[in-house]
């Protein structure tokens, strides 16, 4: 089963992803340990008071382990589980119900982002996106595996080149629609607004986390200064097409409040800034849908979109579109 079909008593006996194990203090001095186990579809928290660190030997954050017990929907302290937990033995669990991940291959979307840049007629910009995101960069090994966040959306292998690429192109087909905007400034900037997200997160085996990088500079600033160094390595590179896709890069968040130091004061950096918002509100209804419980319309409130999101039934195909195919 599922993590988003269990019920309250749920009698479990499966595997589970470690998506996190932190160690904590008790109120008499002591430790314990605080498991969150998962799969694609939702997660619950396990405690152990005893025997801590023989526990912590066999969770670690990412591992795989074997769960028996039961599970509880606790009206304070939400879904946890009662259990006892042992290495899950390889083969007794299919890797795809414990780890989410895009809908397309990765070798897909890349095929689709270098059509994208074969696009791009700009010289300048074409070797800039060569330089990051060519197929022989090590930028390039590094931005096609990495996560495009910790939790809100696509937060998973590939997520980052799967948000990259939706951005990119949504503002592609909509500098075709509004007169005056750069399109291969758009693209450019679309492409590489994440790409201090690089050096922002890093994994331990499965699990997303902020780095130390991450902490103190912040996403912004990294891909700011990795977009920089690019550029300065590129000679005859115009001043002007540099402070542009600069631009969008340090205000693609919006607001100041919201972790930009400047705001979108370009056409080019405020169409960015908008799809990219977009797309990520659009990946946190994909992520809350493949929650969501069988029969469910509703998910529960969510911080990233500020509500509980609507999972209704769907529209009724037209009278034509309702005809069986012919034979």
């Amino acid at each position: 089963m599922l993590v988003r079909d269990f019920t309250d008593g749920q009698q479990i006996d499966q595997a589970f992803v470690v998506r996190a194990a932190e160690l904590r203090q008790k109120k008499d001095g002591g430790r314990f340990l605080r498991l969150v186990l998962g799969d694609r579809t939702g997660a619950f928290t396990v405690n152990f008071w005893d025997d801590v660190e023989t526990h912590l030997e066999v969770c670690a954050a990412g591992a795989v382990v074997h769960a028996r017990g039961v599970f509880e929907l606790h009206p304070k302290w939400g879904a946890q589980a009662r259990c006892r937990l042992s290495p899950a033995e390889p083969g007794s669990y299919d890797e795809a119900d414990l780890r989410d991940g895009p809908p397309r291959s990765a070798a897909a979307m890349e095929s689709d982002l270098r059509e994208l840049v074969a696009t791009v007629r700009q010289p300048h910009l074409r070797r800039l996106l060569d330089l990051l995101l060519g197929e022989g960069s090590a930028t390039w090994a590094r931005f096609r595996e990495a996560p495009a966040a910790k939790h809100f959306h696509q937060a998973y292998r590939h997520g980052l080149l799967e948000h990259a690429l939706t951005v990119a192109q949504s503002v592609s087909a909509i500098s075709a629609t509004f007169p005056g905007i750069d399109r291969d400034v758009a693209i450019t900037g679309a492409l590489l607004h994440d790409i201090g997200k690089l050096e922002a997160y890093g994994e331990q085996g499965e699990v997303i986390d902020l780095t130390d990088a991450g902490r103190l500079q912040g996403e912004i600033p990294l891909g700011y200064y990795q977009v920089r160094r690019a550029i300065e390595d590129l000679p005859g590179f115009p001043a002007s097409l540099a402070q542009a896709v600069l631009h969008i890069i340090l205000s693609h968040h919006g607001t100041l409040e919201h972790g930009s130091p400047i705001v979108p004061a370009t056409r080019e950096a405020t169409l960015v800034h908008m799809i990219d918002n977009l797309g990520g509100r659009l990946g946190s209804f994909d992520r809350l849908e493949k929650e969501l419980a069988p029969g469910a319309s509703w998910s529960t409130f969510d911080r990233a979109i500020g509500g509980g999101a609507y999972f209704g039934a769907a529209s009724p195909p037209a009278e034509d579109d309702a005809r069986p195919a012919a034979a």
